[in-house]
């Protein structure tokens, strides 16, 4: 049904798009949004209900400078909500914040980064255990909820169902395991764990009766999305480019090749790759500008690099704007990718 409404509105709109680009751009990518959901949907029924998407592991670079260019501690709160969210809504796995500038500690800038997005990321019922009061937080009120699984509204513990993952930290031991307070009425029983009291911990719920159980997991045995990691990093942006650990590298500049020119290529390796890792500029120097210093060349050290906001009309792109417009064209284009196997599949 989805897919026959789909046909009908390109259909209707063709015909009045005409010639005009712009209605043509929108038309599809409006279009791609929908056989996005079409496929996401089946994909996610074929698979028994896991969340394909957690069989790659995709990270973001971003410069510890994406916080000098505003003076006030709330607008540096603002701009790091908006790298969280966006890493959320785009099942970013870790932020990697490196150092982009050799002649300042930058620090004071990498650790306030830090503290924030980890903070975003850490359910509310669980925060003011796990997060002092801290001059940094001043401001944590202007930060947006992510609502991702891992952030349950739910309070109640007679609402909690056997097999339901959540997020706690250990608060006391007992004779029998280790009590975890998991955001309801009364902590939930561990049997026969010995744990530090303060340490988070990613749970599955067992048992639901005048007492929870649980049993300790990894989340990356939990099938869908379930936040990201923030890695501090001392290593400059050279060096981690040069890495082997990650399968596919992508640099993002204004200087890079048009997406469009590489965009199948993108597809193809982003398929194969099991880890992904974008790359951010900063505010004021792009990759080209900040690995030349190391005495690298960019184009040697990663797989590509792209231009996704081409025939911008600003002489500059902040770091997070970047990081929105590249996430959201990559994850529209590796949803093409996916769906083109998937229609082969279902025979659509």
């Amino acid at each position: 049904m989805l897919l026959l409404s789909i046909l009908l509105i390109s259909s209707s709109l063709s015909r009045t798009a005409g010639s005009d680009s712009f209605i043509h751009l929108l038309l599809t990518n409006c279009i791609s949004v929908c056989l996005r959901l079409l496929f996401t949907e089946d994909t996610f029924r074929l698979a028994g209900g896991k969340d394909l998407s957690k069989e790659r592991k995709i990270s973001v670079a971003i410069p510890a400078s994406i916080v000098t260019d505003v003076p006030h501690l709330r607008e540096k709160t603002s701009k790091i909500g908006l790298i969280g969210r966006a890493a959320a809504i785009f099942k970013v796995d870790r932020i990697i914040i490196y150092p982009d500038n050799p002649h300042v500690n930058q620090a004071t800038d990498i650790d306030l980064i830090a503290t924030l997005l980890s903070y975003m990321e850490t359910p509310q019922y669980l925060r003011k255990k796990l997060f002092e009061l801290r001059p940094e937080l001043r401001y944590a009120g202007v930060l947006p909820p992510l609502r991702t699984p891992h952030h349950p509204l739910n309070r109640k513990m007679e609402n909690l169902k056997i097999g339901e993952y959540r997020e706690g930290v250990t608060v006391s031991k007992t004779k029998t395991g280790v009590l975890v307070d998991i955001g309801v009425e009364k902590p939930a029983l561990i049997p026969n764990k010995l744990l530090p009291m303060g340490r988070r911990v990613t749970v599955k719920i067992v048992k639901v009766n005048k007492r929870v159980s649980a049993e300790l997991v990894s989340s990356d045995e939990i099938p869908q999305y379930w936040g990201y990691k923030v890695i501090s990093e001392r290593r400059s942006i050279g060096k981690i480019l040069k890495n082997k650990t990650f399968d596919l590298k992508i640099a993002t500049s204004k200087y890079g090749t048009p997406f469009k020119d590489v965009a199948g290529e993108i597809a193809e390796k982003w398929e194969k790759a099991k880890s992904i890792l974008i790359a951010f500029g900063s505010p004021t120097k792009g990759l080209y500008e900040i690995v030349e210093r190391e005495g690298l060349k960019l184009d040697e050290i990663v797989d590509f690099t792209v231009n996704t906001i081409p025939n911008q009309g600003t002489e500059t792109v902040r770091t997070e704007e970047a990081l929105i417009a590249s996430l959201a064209v990559l994850n529209l284009h590796a949803a093409q990718g996916s769906g083109s196997q998937k229609c082969k599949e279902i025979n659509v």
